[in-house]
């Protein structure tokens, strides 16, 4: 999918391998496509795998529909055992017996369904005053973090070795697993650390649709550029307006349109009477206003 400047638009379903920042995986996947314009939907920690939706050329300007999605894993959370960063990322700084059953376990799990607040954990990429906490917890200190609100959707017990507790988690945006972890091991009385942690899921988008990068750089430029969705699968959960002749090419010119199709407020995703994606709007009085506009569409559109 070649984009105005001969760059690609799309999204790329990545498989991400262990070992390796998402900012890494991004740099890697715009070699691979011959890309100068990209960016990603939300980042996986380094230790983590799964699939990290990319985002290439035009539909960088539709990131955030897929930023706001929920997200699944498949999560081992290692119990008896506690680290200053909830992961494998530092050593064990505590190890505890681990007495419980599955009946137990499941009874834990179950109590952290649904709406809460969490504390995201020292070891993250949230500001605090301008600065990272992962910095601030480099230097040794730790301050005072707001909670934020998540909601666990689903947290399932998918194995249990009497050590290693593998749970299925599907959650809201901002959740952190690592911190659930820790959570979950001070409720059971014995600690825990997560061990892995495989994302599944993110909106609609499955791991099984992803590519490894072993696949994707097998390909030349233009076999990797043909695995890329088109860039209107991140709003396929936005109302649709299929807009006339007329009312596309008031659109694309920052005009409104006079149509309304869920209630003022609410995003749409435009489309041509071709079928061509043309951008995003949002009701407002009077109509649906130009919100985000694909730049090669709008060279075509009548």
């Amino acid at each position: 999918m070649r984009g105005r400047n001969g760059g690609p638009d799309g999204v790329l379903l990545l498989d991400k391998p262990p070992g390796l920042t998402s900012t890494r995986a991004l740099a890697r996947s715009k070699r691979a496509l011959g890309s100068l314009k990209a960016g990603h939907t939300g980042t996986l920690d380094p230790f983590a795998t799964g699939l990290l939706p990319l985002v290439f050329g035009e539909a960088t300007k539709f990131s955030r529909f897929l930023i706001d999605a929920r997200k699944a894993y498949l999560a081992t959370m290692r119990l008896g055992e506690e680290t200053p960063t909830g992961d494998t990322e530092a050593e064990i700084s505590a190890r505890r017996p681990v007495n419980v059953d599955a009946a137990r376990i499941d009874a834990v799990l179950a109590s952290f369904m649904g709406h809460q607040d969490q504390v995201p954990p020292m070891h993250s990429a949230v500001r605090i005053d301008g600065r990272r906490l992962y910095d601030l917890a480099r230097e040794g200190r730790e301050v005072e973090r707001p909670a934020r609100r998540i909601e666990i959707g689903a947290l399932e017990r998918i194995g249990f070795d009497g050590r290693d507790l593998v749970v299925n988690v599907e959650c809201s945006k901002g959740t952190y697993v690592r911190t659930l972890a820790q959570d979950v091991g001070t409720a059971l009385g014995c600690g825990a650390h997560l061990v892995g942690l495989r994302r599944t899921a993110v909106g609609k988008f499955r791991l099984d649709e992803a590519v490894t990068f072993e696949a994707l750089e097998a390909e030349d430029m233009d076999g990797a550029r043909a695995r890329l969705l088109a860039t209107e699968a991140l709003v396929a959960g936005l109302p649709r307006l299929d807009a006339n002749a007329e009312e596309s090419t008031r659109f694309m010119h920052g005009r409104v349109v006079a149509r309304t199709a869920r209630g003022e407020g609410a995003d749409v995703a435009v489309f041509s009477p071709e079928g061509r994606f043309l951008g995003v709007g949002r009701e407002a009085p009077g109509g649906i206003a130009p919100l985000r506009l694909m730049a090669t569409a709008s060279a075509r559109v009548p």
